[in-house]
């Protein structure tokens, strides 16, 4: 960090867009202690890494864009227990609430940088995109540099709340998916069970 600066830690952050396990938790309050010791100001930790979010970001928003949608639901409708209306679906409440999403999204561990994708996948207006991005990033961005800023030497305390919180995100994640697996499961089999007893009838 004192080696590359105020645009090393932009530059990391970017790339923890791109690559999850690149730990924006780590990278942020790492930066904010460097500035408390004077290897560069504080508001240059702050600039630099939310423009590294932004750019990282608005990477995956134009992968997404040239993903398309054609190609999400050609790969979805040959994904098995899935249906074509799960992503129909999807995407009616990406319409309703995508702006919610980008900017709250970028302050969920884990969605961080997956918000991105379908942002460019449903063709959000960029200008949109880029303002939400930046508002939301610029938000958890702050939090954790000044977290680091003020804890000094102990700035990676910081790390032991935001793992605990990533952990309750993937455990909410996991069971949400389990929970929506078993309903899927059991609506086959009863979707079978109903056809074979009409064709016995």
């Amino acid at each position: 960090m004192e080696k590359l600066g105020p645009a090393g830690a932009g530059l990391a952050i970017a790339l923890e867009n791109l690559f999850p396990p690149l730990p924006s938790e780590i990278i942020l309050p790492l930066a904010g202690f460097t500035a408390s010791r004077g290897e560069f100001s504080l508001i240059e930790a702050l600039l630099w890494t939310t423009a590294g979010s932004v750019v990282g970001a608005v990477a995956l928003y134009w992968i997404g864009v040239l993903i398309g949608r054609d190609r999400v639901y050609w790969v979805w409708d040959r994904l098995p227990l899935t249906k074509t209306s799960d992503l129909e679906r999807t995407e009616i409440w990406f319409a309703r609430h995508g702006k919610k999403t980008v900017f709250f999204g970028r302050m969920i561990p884990i969605f961080r940088s997956l918000i991105s994708l379908p942002a460019g996948v449903e063709r959000m207006p960029f200008s949109i995109f880029l303002l939400l991005t930046t508002a939301g990033s610029a938000i958890w961005n702050t939090v954790f540099v000044l977290a680091g800023y003020q804890l000094g030497e102990q700035w990676h305390r910081v790390e032991d709340y935001a793992g605990t919180f990533q952990k309750l995100v993937i455990v909410a994640v996991v069971a949400a998916v389990c929970w929506w697996l078993v309903l899927r499961v059991r609506s086959m089999v009863r979707t079978r069970r109903e056809g074979g007893g009409g064709g016995g009838a």
